[in-house]
């Protein structure tokens, strides 16, 4: 054995297992922090509520209707022999006009039912709105849901969403909000609103749509 050998395997071998070594331990480092952002990014919206609240949609069809249909309209005879009708008249149009009220006409509604396993879950109210230009808006008021990841709105066929329409990612997890409904959609077919975990392929809850 040469003298030197003891040296030059010191000098050889040493620093190619430190860097093995080091390697090895870079690797593991790196897959922790991929680990640890994916993980961040999955769980961060169950700690993170949002609130939203959007007005009703410019271009609703807006209709007046009375409080009371009940009024009394006096015989215009009567009206021209005694003066104080005219007075009482113009009383009258002025607590009609109070008594209006401005209604916005649903022609699908229904309410929020959540799956019911403790987990996921979401309530509130959907109707479409029909809007002057034709077309229609999904509303969701007094909304709210348990929190969760890559969150949609479905216009479905079933609570599957095996045949769906996207309206696109859930705006915030409660509060009142619209959807744009795309043109020509069938309302009778695709009558079931879903908020559906599209990462995940899960349930949150579901609304069915029935004409008012």
């Amino acid at each position: 054995m040469p003298k030197d050998w003891g040296q030059n395997w010191k000098t050889r071998y040493i620093p190619k297992l430190y860097c093995s070594s080091m390697n090895k331990l870079l690797g593991i480092a790196i897959a922790v922090m991929v680990v640890g952002v994916a993980a961040s990014f999955a769980l961060s919206p169950y700690f993170t509520e949002s609130t939203i609240d959007e007005a009703i949609p410019t271009g609703a069809i807006i209709q007046s209707e009375m409080k009371n249909n009940e009024m009394l309209v006096p015989h215009e005879d009567t009206m021209m022999e005694d003066p104080r009708m005219e007075e009482e008249m113009m009383k009258d149009d002025t607590m009609m006009e109070e008594e209006m009220m401005e209604t916005i006409p649903m022609s699908y509604a229904g309410a929020f039912v959540g799956v019911g396993d403790g987990v996921h879950d979401a309530q509130g109210d959907a109707y479409t709105i029909p809007l002057e230009d034709t077309s229609n808006v999904l509303r969701i008021e007094n909304f709210k849901s348990t929190n969760g990841p890559d969150l949609y709105v479905y216009l479905s066929t079933d609570e599957n969403a095996s045949d769906f329409i996207n309206l696109g990612a859930l705006k915030a997890s409660s509060g009142n909000q619209n959807y744009e409904i795309p043109d020509d959609t069938d309302l009778s077919k695709y009558n079931k609103v879903l908020i559906w975990c599209k990462a995940f392929g899960v349930l949150f809850g579901s609304a069915e749509l029935s004409t008012k």
